[in-house]
């Protein structure tokens, strides 16, 4: 194992350790979704995956 891959797993492994804090006080404090909300995310979502459905009927 050369330099290289050592200090690529070293910084990783700090990224993780550094990161994971503020990901847990961000999803802590982050404002709940109303069912507005995840519907203006589902009917896209699901436009796209009939769309992409459609095409592959196509082929």
């Amino acid at each position: 194992m050369d330099w290289l891959k050592i200090g690529s797993a070293l910084f990783l492994l700090a990224m993780i350790i550094f990161l994971f804090p503020r990901a847990k006080h961000a999803i802590e404090n982050s404002p709940k979704g109303s069912m507005q909300d995840w519907m203006g995310y589902i009917v896209p979502m699901a436009a796209v995956i009939l769309f992409v459905i459609l095409l592959i009927a196509l082929v």
